[in-house]
């Protein structure tokens, strides 16, 4: 199943994968993952299980904006989008286990200031926002590692690659990979078994990498508090 805003966009996607893996059994909702209540709306009318969830979603505008919400836009797409779609589901999760949740994060991550997670302090530049939310995913991971371990679902962060895409350029840099290049670490966390034998940990390349980030527990839970008060 994809998760996707842009209906035309969800339709193609669709039909691409099926047609290169002949598998009709493709199918998309329609979300918003920068809404808290566009997430809830997708849980509720969730039907049977799920086993992985990868968490992809990005934005990163040039300008700093804000939700329908009063939320800034990466905060509430790379950040609180990520943490939404587990705790919405968690539920779904613990009934599928084992289970597993991805959270495509990215090396490109650091700069965060837990006291101006929205930017309404500092001079706002994505590339500085969109590090700080790749940091807050790695970290969130463990968090989340934490709380759903003992129910089977781990929860893994990875770097997806270096991909040709909007978001690059958005960032000033137009990314070298193929979008098959820049999933292998993430496919292969949903679907290898180490995705399920580890948890709380951080991919890079097909293979797990220290994260400096992750292993300031103190600074890991503070960062889950402030983002729990969005919950």
């Amino acid at each position: 199943m994809l998760g996707c805003r842009d209906e035309a966009k969800a339709r193609r996607a669709r039909a691409e994968i099926i047609r290169r893996t002949n598998n009709p059994r493709v199918r998309y909702e329609i979300v918003d993952v920068s809404r808290h209540a566009s997430v809830k709306e997708l849980a509720s009318r969730w039907q049977g299980p799920l086993h992985v969830l990868v968490n992809n979603a990005a934005d990163t505008p040039r300008r700093r904006t804000e939700t329908a919400d009063g939320l800034e836009v990466q905060f509430a797409t790379n950040v609180l989008g990520y943490l939404w779609m587990v705790q919405e589901l968690s539920d779904v999760l613990k009934r599928s286990a084992p289970a597993r949740v991805v959270n495509v994060a990215s090396y490109w991550a650091g700069g965060l200031d837990i006291s101006d997670l929205q930017f309404r302090q500092r001079r706002y530049d994505n590339d500085s926002a969109y590090r700080q939310s790749k940091q807050a995913d790695r970290m969130l991971a463990v968090a989340l590692a934490e709380r759903l371990g003992p129910f089977g679902v781990s929860v893994n962060a990875c770097h997806p690659g270096d991909v040709h895409s909007n978001l690059s350029h958005s960032l000033g840099f137009g990314g070298h990979e193929t979008a098959d290049q820049a999933a292998a670490t993430p496919a292969w966390l949903a679907t290898d078994p180490i995705g399920q034998q580890r948890t709380g940990k951080y991919f890079e390349h097909l293979a797990e990498r220290h994260c400096p980030f992750g292993s300031n527990r103190a600074a890991v839970e503070k960062l889950y508090e402030a983002c729990a008060e969005y919950l």
